[in-house]
C-alpha cells in the first residue's frame, strides 16, 4: 500500500482518496481533500496559509530539525532481510521513538515557557476590570476605591528544611 503526501498541506493521502493534477510539463501534484486543490488553483503559498506543516515547520510551531525524521524517508530498493539486522533494526525504532517522543515533550515545554506568566497577567486584569463581581454591594458603596491587595508569597524548601531540623 502506498501512501502519498499531499503537495500542499503535507498530509498523508491514503489510496483512492484525494485529487491528481498533472501540469503540461507532466509534474504530478496529489492534493488529499479539495480544500487543498482549491487553495493551490488560486495560487496560494503553503508557507502563508496557517493550516498546513509548512506553515507550522517554518514557524517554530513543529519540529523541523529532528535526526529522527531522517528515518521515516521512502526507499523503494528491495533489500534481503538477516534476521539479526531485523532484530536489530527493531530495537533501534524502540529506541528512536523513545528519544522523539522525549524531544517532542522538550519542544513542547520550551513553546509554553512563557505562558504561565501571560496567563497571571491576564487573570490579574480580568479581574481588576470585573471586581464588581466579586465584591458584595454593600462593600462597594462603603468604599468609593476598590483596590486588589497585592499578595507575594516566595518559600524555599531549603529554608522549611532548615528551619524543622533546628525545631
Amino acid at each position: 500500500m502506498r501512501l502519498e503526501k499531499c503537495w500542499f498541506c503535507s498530509s498523508t493521502i491514503y489510496p483512492g482518496h484525494g485529487i491528481q493534477f498533472v501540469r503540461n510539463d507532466a509534474k504530478i501534484f496529489r492534493f488529499c481533500r479539495s480544500k487543498c486543490h482549491k487553495n493551490f488553483k488560486m495560487k496560494r503559498n503553503p508557507r502563508k496559509v496557517k493550516w498546513t506543516k509548512a506553515y507550522r515547520r517554518l514557524h517554530g510551531k513543529d519540529m523541523t530539525q529532528d535526526s529522527t525524521f531522517e528515518f521515516e524517508r521512502k526507499r523503494n530498493r528491495p533489500e534481503r532481510y538477516d534476521r539479526n539486522v531485523t532484530e536489530m533494526t527493531l530495537k533501534a525504532i524502540k529506541k528512536i521513538d523513545k528519544i522523539r517522543v522525549t524531544r517532542e515533550a522538550q519542544h513542547h515545554k520550551m513553546r509554553m515557557k512563557g505562558n504561565k506568566a501571560i496567563e497571571q497577567e491576564a487573570a490579574i486584569k480580568e479581574l481588576e476590570n470585573s471586581i464588581n463581581l466579586v465584591k458584595a454591594p454593600a462593600a462597594l458603596q462603603q468604599g468609593s476605591e476598590i483596590t486588589l491587595p497585592k499578595i507575594k508569597v516566595k518559600v524555599s524548601q531549603s529554608q522549611d528544611v532548615g528551619e524543622r531540623m533546628e525545631e
